[in-house]
Order: structure tokens, then sequence, then C-alpha cells
């Protein structure tokens, strides 16, 4: 790994410790994200969204061990269908624990994707907690593809932006999403 990159993880570490709010190239596209276990800052990318509430949060996390720790159950059937499918995939789970109720819906459930991306993976893994994502646009405008795209108002609202991939153009891979019940029974709910 280059300097520069663990430089980066250890920054944006400090500022998800202190409670803030980033903006960060995830495996799909540019993200708003936060500690996801941390109330107020989840209510600060609501508000840098400007999303109602009531819309659920996707969160990420680097493995099976760590994904364990905010569902009650994980169907066994879940790592054949991340094996299975080579983009990325976020699964919708019944009863989430450990998380506060900003962030699931409000029907208990929650979105979680297992990332693959190499700086999500450290970051999430060196940070020991997951990590929300969101697209890095105010809820209903179209998700930007490139960093120049992000909205100024975006840019100046979060605590830090992660300083790589900036000419990076982010190809539109939305995850496919699975909701898996506690049974195993799974539907798919996007391609």
């Amino acid at each position: 790994m280059n300097e520069d990159f663990d430089a980066e993880i250890a920054r944006t570490i400090k500022v998800l410790k202190d409670g803030g709010v980033i903006l960060y190239p995830t495996d799909t596209i540019w993200g708003i994200g936060c500690d996801a276990t941390n109330h107020k800052a989840v209510d600060k990318v609501y508000k840098i969204k400007k999303r109602r509430e009531n819309k659920s949060l996707i969160i990420l996390v680097n493995g099976f061990e760590m994904l364990g720790q905010f569902v009650d159950k994980v169907p066994d059937i879940a790592g054949d269908l991340f094996d299975s499918i080579n983009k990325p995939v976020t699964v919708i789970y019944d009863s989430a624990r450990n998380l506060p109720k900003n962030v699931g819906a409000t029907d208990g459930t929650i979105a979680i994707r297992i990332v693959k991306d190499e700086f999500c993976s450290r970051l999430i893994g060196e940070f020991g907690h997951p990590v929300i994502s969101t697209s890095a646009n105010i809820s209903g405008e179209a998700a930007p593809l490139v960093f120049s795209k992000i909205s100024e108002s975006i840019k100046k609202q979060v605590d830090y932006t992660v300083q790589l991939y900036h000419n990076l153009f982010m190809q539109a891979k939305a995850s496919t999403i699975i909701r898996l019940s506690g049974n195993g029974e799974y539907k798919i709910i996007r391609e």
C-alpha cells in the first residue's frame, strides 16, 4: 500500500471517531457517510441530504463477522448470494440490532452491504464500526458519477472529504438489492 492511501485511511477514521460526516468513494459511487452506530452523526447525514428520516440508510460492513453484530440472524444462504453475484449486493435483513433507530427502517429491517472495495474494506476494518453509505447528492437529485459533479453545498457541509480518486469516473453501478428473511427465503428487489 502506498503512504497516501494509509494516511487517508487514518485521517478518515479520526473524523469518524469524532462523530464527523465524510464524503468518500464507495464500492458503487461517491457517498456521504458516518459512523453508523452514532445517532447524532446519522442525523447530520439526513440533514445534509435533506432526506426524510423515515427513509432508511444503507450501512457498509467489511465481512460476515461484523454483519453478525448488527443483524439478529444471518441466514446460511447469505454467503451463497454474495458469492454468486459479481457486483455489489445490498441485503435487507430482518431485525437490526446494536444500531440507532434512525439508521434502519420503521419495520426493524436494515440494509447492509459487505464491501469488497479496498478503500472501504480497510477503512471499516480499521475503524471497527459499520459506516453509513448514501449517495453524495440531495435527496431526489441525480447521483454524481465524478467527484467534480458533487454539489458545493454537500462538499461544504461534510466534515472531511477523502482525498483519493477525485479524477476517477465512477460507473453508475447501483448495488443489487435483495430482501432476505430470517428463514432463508429471498426476493430480488433490484438487479
